[in-house]
């Protein structure tokens, strides 16, 4: 795809999803440590069920060293409704020790830190940098931002890594973290995984999904 045509299905998205950056469902506020441990949960898990378990975990867990030094099983019983929660129950406690241990209790303010940490790859770390440290320094890529960018014709790739690096060669720097936000607001909306909305969709003139379906 031509850059200026991706450029001009951002500037579309934007028009038509003007809060979707600031939106209050979003995981990506509050503080670096907030937004780490809520990004870690919600792997396969709606972002709606990771905010129903916040006030209950950050009530109890209200610092890194808290939750360093939490049982799993205390843990466990609060995240128990979001899938696969013994395994994120263990990640977000090893993380967090891992924050207290190695970095003072401060989560990590670099690419290079973030993954360092238990349960922490790209996508997680992207999100912490931009939500909560203001950084630009990559694209955070999950299942919507996969989806759509393999069907607007971003990229041609699967794996997550590259999709990112594809992104990050289409657009301003700039524009990084916010398109993560955008995209997965018209993912939600109307380029939904199981039957796509084309008919409503503000961008099907430059999608390569429309025009090989219509």
């Amino acid at each position: 795809m031509r850059t200026t045509d991706a450029r001009n299905i951002y500037l579309l998205l934007l028009e038509h999803y003007p809060d979707a950056r600031n939106s209050p469902t979003t995981l990506g506020r509050g503080t670096p440590f907030v937004v780490l441990v809520l990004t870690i949960l919600s792997a396969q898990t709606t972002d709606r069920a990771v905010l129903l378990v916040k006030k209950s975990l950050f009530s109890k867990f209200k610092t890194p060293s808290a939750l360093a030094n939490a049982n799993i099983p205390d843990v466990e019983k609060i995240i128990h409704s979001l899938g696969f929660y013994h395994a994120k129950a263990r990640h977000i406690i090893a993380a967090a020790r891992m924050v207290v241990s190695e970095f003072g209790g401060t989560v990590p303010s670099t690419m290079e830190g973030l993954l360092k940490l238990p349960g922490v790859g790209r996508k997680t770390a992207n999100i912490v940098l931009y939500h909560a440290l203001g950084k630009n320094e990559g694209i955070a890529v999950d299942t919507h931002v996969r989806r759509l960018a393999q069907r607007i014709g971003f990229s041609s790739f699967n794996d997550q890594d590259r999709i990112e690096q594809d992104l990050m060669r289409l657009f301003p720097q700039d524009w990084w973290g916010d398109l993560t936000d955008v995209l997965i607001a018209h993912g939600r909306a109307c380029c939904i995984a199981k039957k796509p909305r084309c008919d409503r969709c503000p961008i099907s003139r430059y999608c390569r999904y429309f025009r090989i379906s219509g």
